[in-house]
């Protein structure tokens, strides 16, 4: 183990009030616990050593300017695993080109060489403070969901609830099949999405799909009388395949290339690719897909960060849109109080789980519920998430209600105009055949959701 550096990295007399009202810190809140035989302080300033300036022996050529950019322990409690560092804003790296922050060197710091320290069990990160400064410094979307709202005709401000769906099944359609499932939402629906592992596979290539997704949008918009969203999957390892993606697909789109959003892996891909997208592509919506996180952010995980800090990171990175799950009413893991997510990255400021943080005017986030929703789940998800305005992208909701998918979009849209007229769904459902039709496309719902639905909807069975 290394010497006991809490002479040098921590100063537990620092008040977070101060780092706050000084700007001059990030600050970072982690869940740790040190090894057996390490004290919570001994290790706590290991720890920020080790993510700043810090080296296991005394080293000459340490200096006073040096000791002035040391990372700082500033809080502890052991009982409950609590640790607080703050980070000065000269250690984190900035762009040659525009003298700009970077995601990767906040995760270099934070969360690098310290996840794999000797003398620490484990250590997540919960929340972090970013300053005004930071902020400023940080991209931010370029596009948001008024936009959406714009194209579709709404309102820009609360402009509602977008319908969504996912083509499946998520492999194993060539071009004909997936274009016809993509009109057969656009019926009904707003705005579908590529899953995330649809690219240019061999039995399905991109150029010869997204030229057919495009005139299915067509057809669709000339039938509904409405404009519709197509989200296209851009992810590549390479910064000029993923170009060479993206271009083809605006030139394919043409005069409705507004219409189209560019869909990155922004987890397995990391930061160098959703600001790729952000910068190359600042007139699209950027949709973060996060496909890949649970290794890092499931609650079983005692090591990286929340669920909570990824959100919150894909905003200053620029992200118009992520993944937050379904906060406990689909498939996916998370819980109600997963709205924290939503808010943070919604609003204009936001308590999280440790930090107040204010954005300064940037514009937000959007949350994409995503993982096993359908039109009956969703009247309970809007009235805990206090508002509808989402994208919702619903697989099994749609391509799984009894009629089509077309009526499985509708039965969506009705189920957010039956929370937000504060009706009873199951009156609702005698007026709206489409949302009526979910209850027997997803009976073990209806039964958990709406005991003696049959009977009140006079269905037998």
């Amino acid at each position: 183990m290394a010497n006991d550096q809490s002479s040098r990295y921590a100063d537990l007399s620092l008040r977070e009030a101060d780092l706050i009202a000084g700007g001059k810190h990030i600050l970072c809140a982690y869940k740790m616990k040190p090894k057996a035989g390490t004290g919570y302080l001994a290790g706590a300033a290991h720890f920020a050593a080790e993510s700043s300036t810090g080296t296991n022996v005394e080293v000459c050529t340490t200096d006073d300017f040096t000791k002035g950019v040391d990372a700082l322990v500033y809080y502890i409690n052991e009982a409950t695993e609590d640790m607080r560092i703050a980070f000065p804003l000269e250690l984190f790296d900035r762009n040659v080109t525009d003298g700009r922050m970077m995601m990767v060197s906040f995760l270099t710091l934070t969360i690098g060489n310290n996840q794999g320290m000797g003398d620490i069990e484990y250590a997540k990160m919960v929340d972090f403070y970013v300053p005004p400064r930071a902020v400023q410094l940080f991209d931010g979307p370029a596009k948001d969901i008024s936009d959406l709202w714009r194209i579709l005709g709404r309102p820009v401000k609360d402009g509602g609830y977008i319908s969504g769906t996912i083509i499946k099944p998520k492999l194993g359609l060539r071009p004909e099949p997936f274009a016809q499932a993509a009109y057969q939402f656009w019926l009904g629906g707003d705005f579908i999405k590529n899953d995330e592992p649809q690219g240019n596979q061999v039995f399905s290539p991109l150029k010869k799909t997204i030229p057919l997704v495009y005139d299915a949008m067509k057809r669709a918009m000339d039938e509904t009388g409405e404009a519709k969203l197509f989200s296209m999957n851009i992810t590549a390892d390479d910064h000029f395949e993923m170009c060479a993606r993206a271009d083809f697909a605006l030139g394919t789109f043409g005069p409705d290339a507004d219409k189209l959003a560019f869909l990155v892996d922004g987890y397995v891909g990391g930061p160098g690719m959703v600001t790729t997208a952000r910068r190359q592509y600042p007139n699209q919506y950027l949709h973060y897909h996060r496909a890949g996180h649970g290794a890092v952010t499931s609650p079983s995980a005692k090591r990286g960060y929340t669920a909570f800090v990824l959100a919150k990171m894909s905003r200053l990175q620029g992200a118009s849109g992520i993944h937050v799950g379904t906060m406990g009413y689909g498939k996916m893991e998370g819980e109600m109080s997963d709205k924290i997510i939503a808010y943070m990255i919604e609003r204009d400021e936001c308590q999280g789980p440790v930090y107040f943080q204010k954005w300064y005017g940037i514009k937000p986030t959007t949350p994409i519920i995503s993982g096993g929703m359908n039109a009956l789940r969703l009247p309970g998800f809007f009235e805990n998430l206090g508002h509808g305005n989402v994208i919702n992208t619903a697989g099994g909701g749609c391509y799984g209600h009894i009629d089509s998918p077309a009526a499985g979009a509708k039965s969506l849209r009705q189920a957010y105009d039956c929370w937000k007229a504060k009706a009873d769904p199951i009156e609702w459902a005698k007026q709206h055949k489409e949302f009526a039709r979910a209850f027997e496309s997803f009976p073990a719902d209806a039964d958990k959701l709406y005991p003696g639905w049959r009977e009140k909807l006079r269905i037998h069975k």
